[in-house]
């Protein structure tokens, strides 16, 4: 049964990206606070300033503003952005190198540092390093079967290890000192500091695309055999239950309480306290989904979209008013971390008493008395 979780608003047109040339193809995203990049097939970074506007009937619109466009001389796409606030540096790989530029200008830093051999990246989110101005960046290196780590400052990079990997590969997460990757046949943990790996289960990456993403702390979500959705910690063991995919998943993110995947149709929206699919969207042509900082940020080769979520409480009252109580209560309880302790109090106790009246009213006593208590 459905649930309004979201709502799907256009934020980039593409006669702002493109105009009328049609040969241009959005390769990759990264947004961090306002700023929003946008990575081209023929080597051009965009710079956009989003702002949300909301009408006084609730009605939510995106209005980006475009700052400047950057061409960076290759004659190969952008294909993955990645921004470091701290640093007011963005990360570019193009070509297999990795090249610092500035989040403003889009100018790459003077001294020239960059990081070459990468075959794609991603940032630690948990660092080790302790130091509020450098940020540390796992590679996929270009060298078979070998991930490097580097500590990237503001305009200087240092490589901090290079490990072996049994397989080939294709996909890194991180937290801390444990990287969760897909190799050629299978998903593992694996510690860079002590080189102790455990491996999760088998996947083959010839069939399918690998998804690997850090979720929180020490807990990461990968697209399993079978089209499951599965949940790791860096302990190799699971604290949740699969949720249930279409097979040819394209990417995943996650809005607590609610992971939404992306395939070549749809958007769908499956929640992790009692692993149901809450809502479809279709979307076709889809190929990036991703979260930045709470924020669900979709997208075709032409254009963005925002998933805007819906206020937990108004999707409560929806699931109360259709009398879906266990699903109320659930996703109630589930909003706890994310609602201040005495307004969740408040609220709470109105939603058990709601609750309470609708069981009265279908004359279960006994589950109407619970509640009222």
């Amino acid at each position: 049964m459905s649930v309004k979780a979201f709502k799907l608003v256009s934020a980039v047109e593409r006669e702002m990206l493109m105009g009328d040339k049609n040969y241009i193809n959005i390769e990759c995203i990264e947004c961090c606070g306002k700023n929003l990049y946008i990575g081209t097939n023929d080597c051009f970074i965009y710079h956009f300033l989003l702002d949300e506007n909301v009408s006084t009937a609730g009605k939510i619109t995106f209005v980006a503003t475009k700052q400047l466009h950057k061409y960076l001389g290759f004659k190969k796409p952008v294909s993955e952005l990645k921004a470091a606030s701290a640093l007011t540096r963005l990360l570019v790989l193009c070509d297999n190198t990795i090249t610092l530029v500035n989040m403003i200008n889009l100018e790459p830093v003077p001294t020239g540092a960059r990081i070459k051999g990468a075959v794609t990246f991603t940032l630690n989110e948990n660092p080790v390093s302790g130091d509020p101005f450098c940020v540390e960046v796992c590679i996929i290196s270009v060298k078979r079967r070998t991930i490097q780590m580097f500590m990237v400052f503001e305009d200087r990079v240092q490589i901090v290890k290079e490990v072996f990997t049994p397989e080939q590969p294709c996909a890194v997460a991180v937290d801390g000192y444990y990287l969760c990757l897909a190799l050629t046949t299978q998903y593992i943990i694996l510690n860079y500091n002590t080189g102790v790996s455990q491996d999760l289960f088998p996947y083959c990456s010839d069939e399918k695309r690998p998804i690997v993403k850090r979720i929180g702390r020490q807990e990461f979500l990968l697209a399993g055999p079978g089209g499951l959705g599965m949940f790791a910690t860096v302990d190799g063991i699971s604290q949740r239950a699969p949720v249930h995919w279409s097979e040819n998943v394209i990417g995943a993110a996650l809005c607590f309480p609610y992971v939404v995947a992306l395939d070549d149709e749809f958007i769908t929206v499956h929640s992790m306290l009692d692993q149901q699919q809450k809502q479809t969207l279709p979307f076709k042509e889809g190929h990036i989904l991703q979260d930045f900082e709470g924020k669900v940020i979709v997208a075709t080769n032409k254009g963005v979209y925002i998933l805007v979520p819906l206020p937990l409480e108004k999707q409560i009252q929806d699931l109360l008013a259709s009398h879906r109580v266990e699903e109320a209560l659930v996703l109630a309880k589930g909003a706890r971390r994310n609602i201040p302790k005495e307004k969740f109090q408040v609220m709470y106790k109105r939603i058990l008493q709601q609750a309470g009246f609708i069981q009265f009213a279908q004359l279960q006593f006994l589950e109407a008395k619970e509640l009222f208590r």
